[in-house]
């Protein structure tokens, strides 16, 4: 490694160090944790205006031991993961969570890092390809818990419904697709009126303050998720929980269009070619742009900070970069006020209106979630969450 600070250091092992004496103070004797375990929360798939989009293997790989959730609407897959997460939680391991983006209450999916262990939900949408079924994925079928007679007689109501279902998500992304051209018409703008010499004048000052000569000797782990996700609800993101321990934040402010993407990309290759592990996040909305990039062995995080996941500096080690002050003409947003402000009301008018479907397969899939729960022996789901547990502590005591 290169690049040291003057008293020797480099400032990534400075940090580490930190890391390393928090750790050692939430032990026992014995090397236990004595506190609850922190968990991590994002989304690895979204409604996004491309459709559903899975970043699901990329959060997976590295795991010994999956638990795939077979099993149709409210058999209870949620529920199983929130517990078993919970337990483990209590016992002082960190957890990540999946969250849901078509249901707000949900999660999709836990991993427990320490452990390479994880659950999540394999039903659509959610494509999951085993790399090696039975010696690392496991498949968990919690329709053996429905009573198929039951369900049987409510045969017509759960095709229409899921029809319904389907068609509601299906209209959310045309709908979300269109607001992209909008926004791509927004986005031109600010893009004819940037000075792209000063755009990589940024990018090279934020990459020399970053790195500077360090480089790692070995392969960067990168893992892909979402900054947020439209949800029944809205725009929803972790943007705080996700960088609560990092020392550094940078907020990017800026307008449509002015490159911020096009910088977080860089800035990530970069990251990846020293060998610093790192984690891409996607635009819930785009995916195929960037949000948010988080080097935890550098302690920081770098995110557009524009709406709809919009934050202001609140710690010391915060810090705003403003693309529109810095490479766009002066005067942009004066001279294209009237232009601005119609394609800006057209978007959101047009994400109103798509999120307006997603409540609307949301409420459906209540319908369908109905049927299936009364149907439901949940001592059988029972029965496979104790089958869960009993395992995933086997794996903890040979580890030990």
């Amino acid at each position: 490694m290169e690049g040291l600070a003057a008293n020797g250091h480099s400032p990534m092992n400075a940090y580490l160090h930190i890391v390393r004496v928090k750790t050692i103070q939430g032990m026992n004797g014995k090397g236990r944790v004595n506190v609850a375990g922190k968990i991590k929360n994002y989304f690895a798939g979204g409604n996004t205006a491309r459709g559903f989009y899975s970043l699901y293997e990329s959060n997976l790989q590295g795991l010994d031991r999956l638990f795939i959730l077979k099993g149709g609407p409210g058999t209870g897959k949620s529920s199983l993961m929130k517990a078993i997460g919970s337990e483990w939680a209590d016992k002082g391991f960190d957890l990540e969570y999946l969250h849901c983006s078509s249901d707000n209450d949900s999660i999709d999916g836990v991993i427990i890092p320490a452990l390479k262990v994880g659950i999540v939900d394999g039903t659509a949408p959610h494509v999951i390809e085993p790399k090696a079924p039975g010696a690392i994925e496991e498949y968990v079928n919690l329709g053996k818990a429905w009573d198929s007679k039951a369900l049987a007689v409510q045969k017509e109501a759960i095709i229409q419904i899921s029809q319904q279902v389907s068609q509601s998500f299906e209209t959310a992304y045309s709908k979300f697709a269109e607001a992209l051209k909008i926004h791509d018409r927004w986005e031109k703008i600010y893009y004819e009126n940037m000075d792209f010499g000063k755009a990589d004048q940024l990018t090279n000052k934020l990459l020399k303050a970053f790195f500077g000569n360090l480089h790692l000797n070995k392969q960067a782990d990168v893992r892909h998720r979402f900054l947020g996700a439209a949800t029944p609800n809205g725009a929803v993101d972790f943007v705080p929980n996700l960088t609560e321990d990092l020392p550094k934040r940078y907020f990017i402010k800026g307008r449509a269009g002015t490159g911020k993407s096009t910088m977080l990309k860089k800035l990530a290759d970069e990251a990846e070619k020293r060998g610093f592990d790192i984690e891409i996040y996607h635009c819930g909305f785009d995916p195929h742009s960037l949000d948010m990039l988080i080097i935890r062995e550098l302690g920081l995080a770098i995110f557009d900070s524009t709406s709809p996941h919009e934050y202001f500096p609140t710690r010391a080690g915060d810090e705003i970069i403003d693309t529109y002050e810095m490479i766009v003409s002066p005067g942009t947003d004066e001279i294209f006020a009237e232009q601005i402000k119609e394609v800006s009301a057209q978007y959101k008018e047009k994400m109103k209106e798509a999120i307006s479907y997603l409540a609307q397969a949301k409420a459906q899939r209540d319908q369908l979630e109905a049927i299936y729960i009364n149907a439901m022996d949940f001592t059988v789901v029972d029965h496979l969450k104790n089958n869960i547990r009993t395992e995933i502590s086997s794996i903890a005591s040979e580890m030990k």
